[in-house]
């Protein structure tokens, strides 16, 4: 395959898109491979109907019914689902009275509310809003709750996470890893209140539970490269071109095989006045794209607030509503905080989902 160019298109990818067009990414691998520039006389968003599974969903995870938000003792609930990532919610408000162990994958917790303290093998770490928190599979914790409820995104993944290759940004952008914090040991949390306590192992989605009569957590030293680790968005700092609108997959965060993370931080627009602004229309041709509204202004549509999330599937066009494209021409900068998380294979939508899902969502780029 080469470059062809046929009708009215511009040279330039995202610059200087002809008035009254609308332009699509028809790509794949994500924004990395192949691809194809498409300028549309209408948005691929303006349907007037659609049916079946690849509509675009929505979730109110803050009024998502959980039941560690009613009991200590209760866990998260899976909303989404694939062989890449599994994806729960927790509104945690109480201090889990059990340690946990997941033989399942790695877990990357997103803190959207709450404070406390997660306390593993490898020692304590505190967390906060904006925090990401990555357990090791086979790591043993429990969370302390100091300030909820705690609202949480639990990404699972039977891959490892890890740093992706920045490639000619060399292995400081984005993030340094001077940034990440390792945990500290507390010899104070001896565990001397109970007699017995309880560690609840999982895999496979069973549960099986050991009881000690010493508190678990007896670690008093250890060395090596693999530990609980915590990131905060704050410490994110994005790419950015002042001339050309670049694609999502510059803010990616973690990878874990078929599974992406990335980060939407504050961020300068692009200054070149023939320049896109907001995130161009795609199809999603090789990864389901889910995105968590954590915190700021979410300046490509309306209607979105914090706490909420979005699935937009493989194979459905979604981007920005119309009108946020010419409301983006006044703006500079933007505010928002969100993170997206991508599978390569199909995420299945979860009964729990569906309890506190956003049932128009699909029709939002019509109604503007």
């Amino acid at each position: 395959m080469y470059l062809v160019k046929r009708g009215k298109a511009p040279g330039q990818a995202h610059v200087g898109v002809p008035d009254g067009l609308y332009e699509e990414e028809h790509g794949r691998q994500g924004f990395t491979g192949p691809s194809s520039h498409l300028y549309r006389s209408h948005p691929p968003t303006g349907w007037v109907r659609i049916d079946g599974p690849l509509r675009p969903r929505a979730c109110a995870c803050a009024a998502l019914p959980v039941p560690d938000l009613e009991a200590a003792a209760g866990g998260p609930v899976e909303i989404l689902r694939s062989p890449d990532a599994r994806v729960f919610v927790s509104r945690r408000a109480h201090t889990m009275p059990y340690f946990l162990r997941n033989a399942d994958g790695d877990e990357v917790y997103f803190i959207h509310a709450g404070q406390g303290r997660i306390e593993t093998d490898y020692g304590v770490l505190a967390y906060e809003p904006g925090d990401y928190v990555v357990i090791p599979k086979g790591t043993t914790y429990r969370i302390h709750v100091d300030a909820g409820p705690c609202l949480s995104l639990i990404v699972e993944t039977p891959a490892p996470v890890g740093v992706p290759d920045r490639g000619l940004l060399g292995h400081h952008a984005l993030f340094d890893l001077g940034v990440v914090t390792a945990p500290e040991l507390d010899p104070s949390l001896d565990g001397k209140e109970r007699p017995e306590w309880e560690v609840r192992i999982k895999r496979d989605g069973a549960v099986t539970t050991v009881a000690y009569p010493f508190y678990p957590m007896d670690v008093v030293g250890w060395k090596g490269d693999l530990w609980a680790a915590k990131l905060n968005v704050r410490d994110f700092r994005p790419v950015m071109s002042p001339r050309y609108h670049l694609p999502p997959s510059v803010h990616a965060t973690f990878q874990a095989g078929g599974a992406l993370f990335s980060t939407f931080a504050p961020r300068p627009l692009e200054s070149d006045p023939q320049s896109l602004k907001v995130p161009f229309y795609h199809r999603n041709m090789d990864y389901d794209e889910v995105l968590f509204y954590h915190a700021g202004e979410f300046f490509s549509r309306a209607g979105i607030t914090p706490g909420m999330l979005t699935l937009h599937p493989q194979g459905i066009h979604h981007g920005p509503q119309p009108q946020a494209v010419q409301a983006s021409r006044e703006k500079t900068a933007t505010t928002e905080i969100a993170v997206m998380i991508e599978s390569r294979r199909p995420f299945e939508v979860l009964p729990e989902f569906e309890r506190a899902e956003v049932k128009d969502y699909a029709m939002s780029w019509s109604r503007g």
